[in-house]
């Protein structure tokens, strides 16, 4: 390949496009008429432009995407993650145009992004799930009955869905058609499908998903775990690598069931699958996906793996150049995503102008940042401003790594979730590993937020006044005859 197209925005398309550069690879942007002077456009070698700011006339035009690819001789197309990285028709269409699809086949994507598709290809590979429907349910009649076979609460899940869409969590019958009917509404307003199934709900798992690779030689390996239990609204905030609570035993045995799942849709490139873990450490089948996770920078700290370009090179037809064997975890690495989002209300989403955006660095810390300073968070996309990892030699070491981080890093003009992240990092369920998906409803209120700020603000005042009163000590000291030898001595030691 000499020149790939990322087919997607703001940090991940900038990530991408640095590990192609140093691929010696050329690069392409794509971007809407809210993107023209954002830095992965400024970075790619060449770049073009879609269309307006909505995603449905810029970042989802699938056959423009191409258009662009043929028009510029790009020889591969990476989707990143979000928009149309799980769609199975511009994957199909991107091969009938002779452009490689860095990802899965087609087939593959349809086959994962299918949760029940995906659920029967587990339990054919032998891999723990939860009790639930095999097939989608539309009549809620003939749902109700179903539930109350498994026993409440029941979980309905939009069979074409993610990230939380179409989901609703049902504790007792009385509920079950109303929200049935919302599920089925969401998932057709968010995905054109409105197939749901059902699943027993576990109230209080972890959140436990295994990276995996495989060339296209049938060689397939597990990097580990990641952590994702720390989450709002079913979606991540806080992801670390490795897991807490996984014994070496477990790890494996995830490890092996994940690439089974793999093997069951001939998989090819970067993938995730995704487990709900109880607090026995039996594990649960969730779901595939067939991209590159927004947490990936965890897993490439502890491993040294790029997965970047471990995903060009399977898309290009090389094997894989290490084995299971070869892998091993290096320390512990957490990442914060920071949106604009304000956590002192309900994570409301927030718009508006980065006045001040000063990332931090020095060793072990690194941030992926769509947005630099004076920049507009458009209302059009995912208010995910960036996302800052770090790596240290234990986990308590990367606790207290990005402790100093959220510090350092100056943001203002925006509402974000730092100060949500030191709270976490403070929070002693986090500190001891014993915290699941709930830990937000269960650990944190926004006053707590607020009593954090009042205390900073209190020991600041403390601190102005000792030193006001030093200064004022020392002043005196300065005028008196009989001290001024000592006031000279404490200046220069000073």
């Amino acid at each position: 390949m000499q020149k790939i197209l990322v087919a997607n925005r703001g940090e991940i398309a900038l990530r991408i496009m640095r590990s192609i550069k140093e691929m010696g690879i050329k690069t392409v942007a794509v971007y809407s008429e809210a993107d023209r002077n954002a830095p992965f456009v400024r970075f790619a070698d060449e770049a073009a432009l879609l269309g307006p700011p909505p995603s449905s006339e810029s970042y989802l035009l699938a056959d423009k995407m191409i258009e662009i690819a043929l028009e510029l001789g790009v020889d591969g197309i990476h989707p990143g993650y979000g928009f149309l990285s799980e769609n199975a028709s511009f994957a199909e269409k991107v091969d009938s145009a002779g452009i490689t699809f860095i990802g899965p086949t087609p087939h593959a994507i349809e086959m994962m992004g299918n949760k029940l598709a995906a659920k029967a290809a587990a339990h054919e590979y032998d891999v723990p799930m939860l009790p639930g429907t095999k097939e989608p349910i539309h009549n809620p009649e003939e749902a109700k009955k179903i539930a109350d076979g498994i026993g409440y609460p029941v979980l309905i899940k939009a069979a074409a869905g993610g990230g939380g869409k179409g989901m609703r969590v049902v504790n007792n019958p009385e509920e079950f058609k109303e929200q049935m009917e919302r599920a089925i509404s969401e998932a057709t307003s968010s995905f054109g499908d409105g197939s749901v199934f059902l699943e027993k709900y576990v109230g209080a798992p972890r959140h436990i998903e295994i990276q995996v690779l495989c060339d296209k030689h049938g060689n397939d390996l597990y990097l580990f775990e990641r952590e994702c239990s720390i989450q709002r609204r079913h979606q991540k905030v806080i992801e670390e690598a490795p897991s807490g609570v996984l014994t070496a035993e477990k790890r494996k045995a995830m490890g092996e069931s994940a690439v089974r799942i793999a093997r069951a849709c001939q998989y090819s490139g970067a993938g995730t699958v995704e487990f709900l873990v109880d607090e026995n450490l039996d594990f649960f089948f969730l779901e595939m996906n067939t991209r590159l996770q927004v947490e990936h920078p965890v897993t490439e700290m502890i491993t040294g793996i790029d997965l970047v370009k471990e995903q060009v090179r399977i898309a290009r037809g090389e094997k894989l150049s290490f084995n299971q064997d070869d892998l091993k975890i290096n320390g512990h690495a957490i990442e914060l995503r920071i949106y604009a989002e304000d956590p002192s209300n309900n994570f409301l989403p927030d718009i508006g102008t980065l006045i001040t955006y000063r990332p931090p660095d020095g060793p072990g810390v690194r941030v992926d940042s769509g947005y630099e300073e004076g920049m507009t968070i458009p209302v059009f996309y995912d208010p995910m401003i960036a996302k800052m990892t770090v790596h240290g030699a234990t986990r308590h070491d990367a606790i207290q790594k990005m402790l100093r981080a959220i510090d350092d890093f100056q943001i203002e003009g925006i509402a974000n979730t730092l100060s949500f992240g030191k709270f976490v990092m403070k929070n002693k369920e986090f500190i001891n590993g014993t915290f699941d998906t709930q830990f937000v409803p269960k650990h944190f209120k926004p006053e707590y937020l607020m009593e954090e700020n009042i205390d900073e603000m209190n020991a600041a005042a403390i601190l102005v006044s000792l030193l006001s009163r030093e200064k004022k000590q020392l002043t005196n000291s300065e005028s008196s005859p009989s001290n001024s030898s000592a006031w000279r001595k404490r200046a220069e030691m000073r």
